[in-house]
């Protein structure tokens, strides 16, 4: 049986973070991010590029569209860096890259997730991700 992967949020998560962050200013999302070897396209094969890249490639195009819609909402990467495997933490298990990004608010957090403008390009994280996780912090 294949290890459970999280690309997605459910909607019992969703409801739960905006109970726990509703008002309370400010937040930073600590992303762990496991890339594909090759990007996977089959969701959203209208943003394929036409020779396979690397899922590493499509995380990074990505970013290039999402960085705009971030900035507009006040949004700010703190911090982006190549992950590895634990120092303290399960043997085996590693993350490819890790992020910090800094939110005004869950509100403005979930104002940005539900942009029209930015879920046009969501295809490539889908893409680009063989796993993640994504901790809000306050």
């Amino acid at each position: 049986m294949p290890a459970q992967t999280y690309l997605d949020t459910t909607q019992s998560a969703g409801q739960a973070f905006y109970q726990q962050y509703h008002d309370q200013g400010e937040i930073v999302m600590l992303n762990l991010l496991k890339f594909r070897e090759v990007a996977d396209y089959s969701a959203s094969p209208e943003l394929a590029p036409a020779a396979p890249i690397s899922g590493e490639e499509a995380y990074r195009i990505y970013m290039k569209h999402t960085t705009p819609f971030l900035q507009e909402t006040g949004g700010e990467l703190l911090y982006a860096g190549r992950g590895s495997s634990f120092l303290i933490g399960p043997e085996g298990e590693g993350w490819d890259m890790v992020l910090l990004v800094k939110h005004r608010s869950a509100e403005v957090f979930i104002s940005f997730a539900r942009n029209e403008g930015y879920l046009k390009g969501i295809g490539h994280r889908t893409a680009a991700l063989a796993d993640s996780r994504l901790l809000p912090m306050k």
